[in-house]
């Protein structure tokens, strides 16, 4: 019996002619439709061509009857027609196309604005899935209570002022403390900004996402000596600095300083500590809040909750100078102010970059508990900012006066805690009710060194910036002796620091590594514990009582190595590396040892042909002159003889 009707398999797999699931090898798949049909339940005229890229009959453009009614087509002509506009749109991607295919395949192809509407009611479940439950907005800088409900930071400080302590949705308890300092959300930023990119319909290529990206894991980071006094990082050494950039390097770090990674510093990127966020070059100063030169201007200041007078408003806030604090003997962590500020040392460089226009580049770290931009843990780094005003004024706690500088964002990277994609754009300064009381107000009249460029649309420097002070010529003499001198030293440097024992501090001959991972001389750990025996015999009168174990504690922590000392065997591959820098460090003294012969030598051989060619012309004088010259030095005794 002939076949009449020819039609496809549906979504299954299952051919719709003979209701059965057609294996790999009898199916066949259209080209232009990517639609599978069975081999067996085809007419063998659909089959003629199977040469080159195979097209179904509903695509061929044959006249048969077909299963599926297409709306508007009498045959297969206008539906090739609409697969292969389909496939023209350059504005749809490969996931639109196929599911505009299908609809068009299974006759559910609506017309005009069916996919506009799926569109926008995607747009608001997105919407209703992330919004604010005060405005039924998308959040602008979320919060997240406790509950689990998000809140536009100003609407939830709107709620929280009118005395609300209750979540307006489930009407559950917040926290006094989430209450009074909230913390933006940013995981919930990156899916907003997630969430935006894929709703836009104008772009075709997706927008630029914000990533986080936290250094851990590093290989070289800061460690303690063995003079620290401290345990953790109080005394800590800084490691390795991952930027090509010297101290007093101005604005943003950019890709050409980022050796390791090409990427500069990220906004947004963040550390476990000030140490690392030193390696990066974001704030160089692990302690101090301001970096800087008093006759040069500042390059950083870190946020951290020192001061009580400091307002934080994300894109602006007021910054306290440094000083006014008596840090004697061990007042060292004293907050009482104790004398007034003045515009000198690190509060004089933020007034040279304030009256410059300097960019300064922005850290915030977890101590600042007032802050709602502030980091839940770590410190991150927020771009660079502009001073645009500085001025004196009387401090919170009323006696003495304080250093304020008003700082405004000015940075071409998103904020973190901003939803949008683009940066900064000039913005009118905000009103400031204590420089009604300010003395020595100083505010910018010169056009500022970074700027915005209308033209290109970003922030940039408008003057050249200022030629850092602590750069060397490379092609100095004197510095490439530091440099030879440096290198000869880090070896031996090295090896004293990372490879001594912390017993002898000297370096390690034949180490041996205890359980609790601490290294030592073989001889130094085995000399500790000499004449100690495993087991103690204990007595009492004329009773003997059980023997008890001697705990031989680690020179370096309290772990018990007695076990371990009954037979602690060399780290081989650790006394091969120490063996390897040792010969390194013996082959580069040869090297200076020749090269200094040869300079001695070479030196020498300059003087000896200097000498050479003085005797020579005194063999070729003639002996009369010499005769003469004799006399001359004699004086009366040759004249008389």
């Amino acid at each position: 019996m002939a076949i009449e009707i020819q039609v496809p398999c549906d979504g299954d797999g299952v051919c719709m002619r003979c209701k059965a699931t057609p294996p790999a090898e009898e199916s066949l798949t259209c080209s232009t439709c990517v639609t599978p049909w069975h081999v067996a339940c085809l007419l063998p005229e659909s089959l003629v061509s199977l040469t080159g890229e195979w097209q179904c009959p509903d695509c061929s453009g044959d006249v048969v009857d077909s299963a599926v009614p297409v709306s508007g087509s009498a045959g297969g002509s206008d539906l090739v027609a609409a697969v292969r506009a389909i496939e023209a749109d350059v504005t749809l991607t490969e996931a639109q196309k196929a599911k505009k295919r299908q609809k068009l395949m299974s006759g559910a192809a609506a017309a005009g604005g069916d996919d506009e509407e799926d569109d926008k009611k995607k747009k608001s479940d997105d919407d209703e899935d992330i919004c604010c439950s005060i405005c039924i907005k998308l959040p602008e800088r979320p919060v997240t209570t406790p509950c689990g409900h998000n809140f536009c930071l100003k609407c939830f400080e709107k709620w929280v002022a009118q005395g609300n302590l209750t979540c307006m949705t489930c009407r559950g308890k917040i926290p006094k403390h989430v209450a009074h300092n909230p913390r933006i959300n940013l995981t919930l930023v990156s899916a907003i900004r997630l969430a935006k990119a894929s709703n836009c319909a104008v772009e075709v290529t997706a927008a630029k996402v914000q990533h986080f990206i936290r250094n851990q894991d590093r290989p070289d980071k800061a460690f303690t000596t063995s003079r620290a006094k401290k345990t953790g990082k109080a005394n800590a050494c800084s490691g390795k600095i991952y930027v090509t950039i010297p101290g007093d390097y101005f604005g943003p770090i950019t890709a050409d300083n980022d050796p390791t990674r090409k990427k500069g510093v990220l906004v947004g990127e963040s550390w476990d500590d000030r140490q690392d966020c030193r390696q990066w070059g974001a704030h160089f100063p692990h302690v101090a809040g301001i970096a800087g030169q008093s006759g040069f201007g500042a390059q950083s200041v870190a946020l951290s909750g020192g001061y009580e007078d400091d307002e934080d408003h994300g894109e602006w806030f007021l910054y306290t100078g440094s000083g006014g604090r008596d840090l004697t003997g061990n007042k060292r962590t004293s907050k009482i102010q104790s004398f007034d500020q003045t515009f000198t040392k690190m509060n004089e460089a933020l007034r040279i970059s304030c009256k410059m226009g300097y960019p300064v580049r922005v850290v915030r770290s977890h101590k600042e508990k007032r802050s709602a931009y502030a980091p839940e843990e770590g410190v991150r780094y927020d771009g660079v900012y502009r001073i645009e005003k500085c001025w004196q004024k009387v401090g919170i706690q009323g006696s003495f006066k304080v250093c304020r500088y008003l700082f405004v964002r000015c940075d071409n990277e998103a904020a973190p805690w901003a939803s949008d994609d683009l940066g900064d754009r000039p913005r009118p300064l905000p009103v400031i009710p204590e420089l009604k009381k300010a003395t020595d107000l100083f505010v910018r009249k010169e056009k500022p060194s970074w700027d915005f460029d209308e033209a290109d649309g970003r922030w940039k420097w408008m003057k050249s910036p200022p030629a850092s002070r602590k750069c060397i010529a490379a092609l100095d003499p004197e510095y490439r002796k530091i440099v030879r001198k440096r290198g000869k030293n880090s070896m031996m440097d090295k090896l004293r620091k990372e490879f001594s024992c912390q017993i002898c501090q000297k370096v390690m001959n034949l180490p041996v590594t205890t359980p609790c991972a601490h290294n030592f001389c073989k001889g130094c750990l085995e000399a500790k514990f000499a004449g100690i025996a495993q087991v103690r015999e204990r007595s009492r009168g004329g009773r003997t009582l059980r023997a008890k174990k001697n705990v031989m504690t680690c020179p370096c922590c309290t772990t018990d190595l007695s076990e371990f000392l009954q037979n602690p065997q060399v780290n081989r591959e650790l006394m091969e590396v120490i063996e390897n820098l040792k010969k390194k460090e013996e082959e580069s003294q040869a090297v200076d040892e020749s090269s200094n012969d040869a300079a001695e030598s070479s030196k020498g051989n300059t003087e000896s042909e200097e000498g050479g060619e003085e005797e020579e012309e005194e063999e070729a004088e003639p002996p009369s002159k010499k005769i003469r010259l004799d006399s001359d030095c004699v004086g009366p005794v040759g004249a008389g003889n």
